[in-house]
């Protein structure tokens, strides 16, 4: 495949050319992938861009537990279905495990960590609600434990973080969003009786290379190990057990792929209409392989704002408008003048202006603003929009 038609692939793969429109929320990740959450917006925008999904049906699934915010992969927290609930979080245990070997190291014995999380989660079975950390704090008592400028040091302040953390990843506890948004980073927690993956941890990490081979049409081995933090031997016995191949059909370099997708892609026709949206940097498209760069048109490989050219950057600086794959423009929300800041490297067309105006609407109605990680905020944004705003001139 030449360069449009991969940009073309990856785009048909992620449900981004209308093939997702009227599923669900929970049909959305599972088809194009979870959605990364960091206390941003981007999970409402992978759910709107390719299904049409408004933040309040969003909301009303995370209420009934049709979707929820787990760590899994690589220990980082996405949006995913119930489907996938139990044997995705038992991805993410080594790394709740590893916040308590910082513990460890702080002289902290395990029989306190396990009688911390026992009484911890005895409080939440009884409590009449969700209780947030320092609530919780106030009820433990000195069961939790501070563990001093040091601790402090090694991001472990008290004892009861890490054991919210283990209790989290076995599934006996769960976050609860203060106020019911995926765009926030403020929980509070709960007591829950997630049943154990059916899954043994060999059987789960195929499972998710088999998801990630899906989602992206396909991968080098090194993309793979990126997204699932898998050691060699690992991804090597994943992709085996798949029958996964290394095909040359969509990359002359050669990418892991399925056998379904080889064909899939072998006789794949890129689309000759428009295609436009606009995502936030963070969505599956580009996070997954974390390739930004390749999704650039090779004349546009130059442009950028200030110093950050978009061939050489791993994670987008801005938002990108996209159209059939390509990167075609910039853009922030700015929140002050309830407008869309965006820069097109060509001068948009109808359709461009037009998808603009409808995600401005959605941001305005749905969101408020748009932010692309939990401290994200208008006045950190502003030379962003700013520069944004003169590029366009």
């Amino acid at each position: 495949m030449d360069s449009a038609r991969q940009r073309a692939w990856n785009w048909h793969k992620q449900g981004l050319d209308g093939s997702l429109l009227g599923a669900t929320t929970a049909e959305v990740l599972s088809a194009a992938g979870w959605a990364r959450s960091i206390g941003g917006s981007n999970p409402y925008l992978t759910l709107f861009a390719r299904a049409g999904i408004r933040r309040e049906q969003a909301d009303a699934d995370l209420a009934a537990l049709a979707i929820h915010e787990l760590p899994t992969a690589r220990g980082c927290t996405y949006v995913l279905g119930s489907d996938d609930f139990a044997w995705a979080l038992s991805l993410g245990q080594g790394a709740a495990e590893a916040t308590a070997k910082v513990l460890d190291k702080l002289g902290v014995d395990r029989s306190e960590i396990q009688a911390l999380a026992d009484k911890t989660l005895r409080l939440l079975e009884t409590a009449d609600g969700p209780l947030d950390p320092k609530q919780l704090k106030e009820q433990l008592g000195d069961a939790v434990r501070s563990l001093g400028e040091e601790g402090k040091k090694k991001g472990a302040s008290t004892t009861l973080p890490t054991v919210l953390g283990l209790l989290q990843a076995d599934g006996r506890i769960r976050r609860v969003p203060v106020n019911g948004r995926l765009d926030v980073q403020r929980y509070a927690y709960t007591a829950w009786a997630l049943p154990a993956p059916s899954e043994s941890p060999e059987q789960a990490r195929t499972k998710l290379m088999e998801n990630y081979l899906r989602w992206t049409g396909g991968a080098t081995l090194k993309q793979t190990q990126w997204f699932t933090a898998f050691t060699g031997a690992q991804s090597k016995a994943a992709l085996a057990a798949l029958g996964a191949v290394e095909s040359t059909v969509v990359d002359s370099g050669g990418l892991w792929m399925l056998p379904a997708d080889v064909e899939a892609a072998a006789n794949f026709a890129q689309p000759q209409q428009e295609q436009i949206q606009l995502l936030a940097g963070s969505d599956s498209l580009f996070l997954l392989r974390r390739n930004s760069a390749d999704h650039v048109a090779e004349e546009n490989k130059g442009l950028g704002i200030g110093k950050e050219k978009l061939a050489l950057t791993a994670d987008l600086p801005d938002h990108p408008i996209v159209d059939r794959g390509r990167i075609i423009g910039l853009w922030q929300y700015d929140p002050g003048a309830e407008r869309i800041a965006h820069w097109t490297f060509q001068p948009p067309t109808a359709a461009v202006t037009r998808r603009i105006k409808e995600v401005e609407t959605f941001i305005r109605e749905d969101l408020g603003d748009f932010r692309s990680f939990s401290l994200d905020s208008p006045s950190s944004r502003q030379k962003r929009i700013d520069a944004i705003n003169a590029a366009a001139r």
